[in-house]
């Protein structure tokens, strides 16, 4: 089972990619989801989150969930504070991420793709046997980014000052996909790179991870 790793800056349009992986077979699993179930109602992050942050604790009817806008609030501009968050989230969302291969391989998955936005950044790039960046120029980036609800010129680019830049990203892939152009073209290029990996052997499951998948 080859694992590729795929991820891109704010902006650049993972999305229209992995669509296209999954039209071609792959498994897709979404870290950016993972974390979004994991503080949902009845997530396993609710109970620690909500302890190291009492003001994004959220009652609902059906129980306690987090207001990850109220969250978002609280680490934007406060680093301590996103590693404590960090440090709560990460190893549950690499718990996911296990048993998603897991599965996958039970299913004699061929390729699977994870979605990680700070793949390089974590070292989850360790994990892949290739990786993949999304890019686009800076002023589409720009203006796709600013057109998206309560976002300004000032979280844009503290967000971009937390990420890879976009040039080191492309440097280290072994594929960049563009989607600066036709969204065809970015259609196509992940549809190569699916056909280039799904007849090769992966060498990064289960060979260092747990063969067996985590209880829930």
């Amino acid at each position: 089972m080859m694992i590729l790793g795929l991820t891109g800056s704010v902006g650049m349009g993972k999305s229209t990619a992995t669509q296209s992986f999954a039209a071609g077979g792959a498994m897709v699993w979404d870290a950016d989801a993972e974390v979004h179930r994991l503080m949902a109602l009845g997530g396993r992050a609710v109970a620690a989150v909500s302890a190291a942050f009492p003001e994004a604790r959220l009652e609902k009817p059906g129980g306690v969930t987090i207001d990850r806008k109220e969250l978002g609030q609280s680490v934007f501009h406060d680093t301590a504070a996103l590693y404590r968050l960090e440090a709560i989230l990460h190893p549950m969302v690499r718990r996911g991420e296990r048993q998603f291969l897991a599965a996958a391989e039970r299913r004699r998955c061929r390729l699977v793709v994870l979605d990680i936005p700070l793949l390089y950044e974590t070292g989850g790039d360790m994990r892949c046997d290739a990786t993949a960046v999304v890019s686009a120029p800076l002023f589409v980036q720009r203006a796709r980014v600013l057109q998206r609800s309560n976002m300004t010129a000032e979280k844009f680019a503290a967000i971009l000052a937390r990420q890879m830049p976009d040039l080191e990203k492309r440097r280290r892939a072994d594929f960049i996909i563009h989607t600066g152009q036709d969204r065809r073209v970015s259609l196509l290029a992940a549809r190569r790179i699916g056909k280039i990996l799904v007849n090769q052997q992966g060498k990064h499951w289960p060979r260092c991870w747990p063969v067996k998948a985590p209880k829930s």
